[in-house]
């Protein structure tokens, strides 16, 4: 099995070798409900938890990605002195899949703490005013996670397989919403938008 048929050895896929190509596309929402039911049967979890629940807050997620968001949640379960995994665990789990890991330790000063929470602010508040076009947020925070300092998290309410010019045009806008809010409220610009611009641009680029 390979992610990249291209470089495969042409010598392999003469008649008679492998000459059979199956694709395998990542599971579509009921998929990733039956494929969370199977490794839930390992875990013992509350009865709160709705497979299809976190099955339609996981878009473009693999069996894998499935696997270690069961194994995240059982490890925040651990931590937390709980026998039973319960739903709150799973969104702090999808959260650090999806998001990153918390950073609380980090240090940042007052005045940068108040820029990104404009920023991420003004993605929000695009977003928002844009509904009908593009995905709803689920969740804004503050908290550093991975290399970002904030995080404003959208997801659709079902799997998508092609996109209209509208929603790319609006997801490019909150994008930019970031840096137009640091720049209405804060008087200035940091580089703070810089991976909003790379995602804007590499979007544009493909349309």
């Amino acid at each position: 099995a390979t992610n990249r048929p291209d470089v495969l050895d042409p010598a392999l896929l003469r008649p008679g070798r492998f000459d059979r190509q199956v694709h395998v596309p990542l599971p579509d929402i009921r998929g990733r409900e039956a494929i969370l039911r199977v490794h839930m049967r390992k875990v013992p979890v509350s009865d709160d938890v709705e497979p299809s629940v976190i099955a339609r807050g996981t878009p473009g997620f693999s069996g894998a990605d499935l696997a270690n968001l069961i194994n995240e949640a059982a490890l925040f379960a651990a931590r937390a002195s709980r026998r039973l995994v319960a739903m709150e665990q799973f969104e702090l789990a999808k959260d650090k899949v999806i998001m990153g890991v918390e950073r609380r330790s980090l240090v940042m000063p007052e005045l940068e703490r108040k820029n990104t929470a404009y920023h991420e602010s003004g993605h929000t508040v695009v977003a928002r005013s844009l509904s009908q076009y593009t995905d709803p947020v689920h969740k804004v925070t503050i908290i550093p996670r991975g290399r970002a300092l904030g995080v404003t998290m959208q997801l659709p309410e079902e799997d998508r397989y092609s996109h209209n010019r509208e929603h790319l045009l609006a997801r490019i806008a909150v994008l930019m919403g970031g840096r137009i809010a640091e720049e209405v409220f804060m008087g200035q610009m940091t580089t703070g938008a810089a991976n909003d611009f790379e995602q804007a641009t590499d979007l544009a680029q493909k349309m």
